[in-house]
């Protein structure tokens, strides 16, 4: 008997200003301790200011997560006593959801004195290709590159 049982997904509201899906996900996971608004106000002030650099911040916002969500990740499987890391497609709930986590991650890891300049300008950088979250995925697609050889032990 399978003790496993299917949850149904909740359904997340789109933000207050920007009426968008993905920037409320990126606010739910940039929340801490349960304090939304503290996460809001954080994404807001980096979206206002990547607009006062004359860009477009919801246009850089879904250009960095597009740039930042892998198409492969490495699973590590037993087999025999040794393990192996085999390459495995990922879905695209979870693309997106890397995505944002690599990107809030490499965030807060840079110098920049403020939290939101320290999210912003990891936007800004991953629209460009650059930036830590882009180098994540990179080192991903190499990781699956050289194992690649295991893909026929797949789950």
């Amino acid at each position: 008997m399978s003790r496993k049982k299917k949850f149904n997904k909740r359904k997340i509201k789109p933000d207050i200003k920007f009426n968008n899906l993905e920037i409320s996900k990126f606010i739910n996971i940039l929340m801490l301790s349960g304090k939304k608004n503290k996460s809001e106000k954080i994404i807001y002030k980096a979206l206002y200011y990547i607009k006062s650099k004359n860009k477009n911040p919801i246009k850089i916002f879904l250009k960095a997560i597009e740039n930042c969500k892998p198409l492969v990740e490495i699973k590590n499987k037993k087999i025999g006593g040794s393990n192996y890391q085999i390459p495995v497609e990922v879905n695209l709930n979870r693309r997106i959801s890397l995505s944002m986590k690599w990107i809030k991650k490499f965030a807060l890891k840079r110098k920049e004195r403020f939290t939101y300049i320290k999210i912003a300008n990891e936007l800004i950088d991953a629209s460009e290709n650059k930036g830590s979250s882009i180098n994540k995925k990179i080192e991903i697609y190499k990781m699956a590159e050289s194992n690649k050889a295991f893909s026929n032990f797949n789950f």
